[in-house]
C-alpha cells in the first residue's frame, strides 16, 4: 500500500449540500468531495432515480446523484454514532472500527455509479448490467473515480468494490450498504416518498439511527426500537405496492422495452440509421466502458424524438406513445388459470392489425417485504434483521413483532397483461370505430380490472 497522496485526508473546513430530505449533507473528507466532483458521479445527475415512475407521479424527477449523496450522508451519520457510542477500543468484539469509515463512505457514495438510463428496461434489451459496470468504473484506470481512490492507496479501489459486491471481510461495513435495512434502502424510501408526494415511505429515520448498533460481525438494532423497525418494514411494503409496482409506471416501462426492441430489430435489419454513435455500440452489443458512460436519460430521449418520425409505423408509434404518455394498459391475470384467455386476446389484437410481439406483454412484479435467514436457502446473501435485548441476547425481528411476522416469507404483487390502450379505453379513440366489434369482444374478457371467461357473464 502507498501512503495517502492527499496532503490531508480531511478538508480544511466542512462542505455542505442542502438536501430536501436530509436537510444538510456534510462532506468532511477530500476524497469524498473529489469523488462527488468526478465526471462519473456527475453523470448521475442526468439519470432519474425512478425511471418511468415520473410519468405516474410527476414530482419523481429526482436523480441518482441525489440518492447517492443521501446514502453517503445516512452512512456518515451512522459512522458518527458508532464511533461515539460503540468504539472498538471499548469493545473489541462488538465495537466499530472507525478505520473502516472511509471505505464505507466511498462505497455508499459509489454504490449506484454503474446505472444507465431507464436502467432496468435498457439492461433487458441490451444485456448490460449496472452492478458489473459499477465495479468496472471503480476498478478501471481510465476513470476519474479510480484515480481519486488510488490516491488513498493502490488497493483502495478493490476494497471499495468489494464492499459493494459484498465480499469485503468486515460484514458490518457490507451490512451498512446492503442488507434488509441499510443506508441505501433508508434513503430511497424517504427520498422516493418525498418526491412522489406519498406518505407511505415516511418512516422514523431519526429513531432508527438512534437504535442501530454494531454487534459481532453484523449490524443490529436495540430492542427499544422495535416499532421504528416495524414502521420501516411496512413502509417498504407499501412503497412497493403503491409506487414501485404501479401499473401505469410498469406500462410505460413495457412500452419503452418494446420500443427499444423494435429499434434494435430495425438496426440489425439495416432499416435504422443511427446518425449519432451513442447507441450503435449497444445495438451491436460490443461497447466499451467509456461508451457506456456517455449514456444518460437525455441521450435516449433524443433518439426517441427522432424515432417518432421514422417510416416504420411500429417504431414511430411506440415512440409517440411513450413520449406522449399513452402507454400500454393492463389487466390482472392468473398465469396458471388464464393461459387460454391470453391466447384468445392475442388473436383479437392481431385481428385488429397489431403486431403482438410489440403491442402485448406480460409483466410480473413481486416483492418479499421481509424474510428471516434460512440456512438451506440457495440465496445466502439474504440477511435477517436482529434486535438486541438489554442483556445482549439477540432475537430475530419476526419473533417479537406480530406485525412483521404476518408478512414474513410472503411475496406480494401481481401479474399483468399489457395491451394497446385503445382496447381498454376505446371511448378515447373514436377514429378506430372500424374495430369496434373487436374492442367489444375484447372487453368481454375483462371484469373489475382482471381477466375472466366471457361465459361467466351469463
Amino acid at each position: 500500500m502507498t501512503a495517502l497522496n492527499y496532503h490531508s485526508p480531511l478538508l480544511a473546513s466542512e462542505k455542505v449540500f442542502r438536501d430536501p430530505v436530509l436537510d444538510y449533507i456534510h462532506v468532511q473528507h477530500r476524497v469524498i468531495l473529489d469523488l462527488i466532483d468526478s465526471q462519473e458521479v456527475q453523470r448521475l445527475r442526468r439519470i432519474k432515480q425512478l425511471g418511468t415512475t415520473s410519468y405516474t407521479f410527476h414530482g419523481a424527477e429526482h436523480s441518482r446523484f441525489a440518492h447517492s449523496l443521501g446514502v453517503y450522508e445516512i452512512t456518515r451519520r451512522i459512522c458518527d454514532r458508532f464511533v461515539r457510542n460503540y468504539p472498538i477500543e471499548k469493545d473489541a468484539v462488538n465495537g466499530w472500527n472507525d478505520k473502516e469509515r472511509l471505505v464505507t463512505l466511498c462505497a455508499a457514495l459509489l454504490h449506484d455509479i454503474g446505472h444507465g438510463p431507464f436502467s432496468h428496461s435498457f439492461e433487458g434489451i441490451f444485456n448490460t448490467d449496472h452492478e458489473v459496470m459499477t465495479e468496472k468504473i471503480i476498478l478501471s484506470p481510465d476513470t476519474e473515480v479510480n484515480a481519486i481512490l488510488t490516491k488513498v492507496a493502490e488497493d483502495f479501489p478493490e476494497k471499495v468494490a468489494s464492499v459493494i459486491n459484498k465480499t469485503y471481510p468486515n460484514k458490518q461495513v457490507v451490512d451498512l450498504i446492503s442488507s434488509q435495512i441499510d443506508a441505501d434502502r433508508m434513503d430511497y424510501l424517504k427520498r422516493d416518498a418525498y418526491f412522489t408526494g406519498v406518505t407511505y415511505g415516511d418512516f422514523d429515520l431519526a429513531r432508527i439511527l438512534r437504535v442501530i448498533r454494531p454487534y459481532h460481525n453484523k449490524i443490529v438494532f436495540q430492542i427499544q426500537g422495535t416499532h421504528a423497525v416495524e414502521d420501516y418494514i411496512v413502509s417498504r411494503y407499501q412503497m412497493h405496492m403503491q409506487v414501485y409496482f404501479h401499473h401505469v409506471s410498469r406500462g410505460m416501462e413495457v412500452t419503452l422495452e418494446r420500443m427499444l426492441a423494435r429499434a434494435k430489430h430495425l438496426y440489425q435489419r439495416g432499416d435504422l440509421l443511427l446518425t449519432e454513435g451513442f447507441l450503435r455500440p449497444f445495438f451491436d452489443e460490443n461497447y466499451t466502458m467509456q461508451e457506456y458512460l456517455r449514456l444518460d436519460d437525455g441521450v435516449l430521449t433524443t433518439h426517441m424524438l427522432e424515432w417518432q418520425k421514422h417510416p416504420d409505423s411500429i417504431l414511430s408509434n411506440l415512440a409517440y406513445r411513450f413520449l406522449s404518455r399513452k402507454p400500454l394498459k393492463s389487466v390482472r391475470f392468473d398465469p396458471e388459470k388464464d393461459k387460454d384467455l391470453l391466447l384468445n386476446l392475442e388473436q383479437l389484437i392481431e385481428k385488429a392489425g397489431y403486431n403482438i410481439e410489440y403491442y402485448t406483454a406480460t409483466n410480473s412484479s413481486y416483492d418479499l417485504p421481509y424474510d428471516f435467514f434460512r440456512p438451506d436457502d440457495a440465496d445466502k446473501s439474504k440477511t435477517s434483521i436482529e434486535l438486541i435485548h438489554e442483556n445482549g441476547d439477540p432475537v430475530e425481528l419476526s419473533q417479537v413483532s406480530d406485525l412483521v411476522a404476518s408478512i414474513t416469507g410472503t411475496v406480494h404483487g401481481d401479474h399483468r397483461f399489457y395491451v394497446p390502450k385503445e382496447f381498454i379505453s376505446q371511448q378515447e379513440y373514436e377514429e378506430l370505430s372500424l374495430f369496434e366489434p373487436i374492442f367489444k369482444e375484447f372487453k368481454q374478457y375483462i371484469k373489475n380490472g382482471s381477466l375472466h371467461h366471457p361465459e361467466n357473464n351469463l
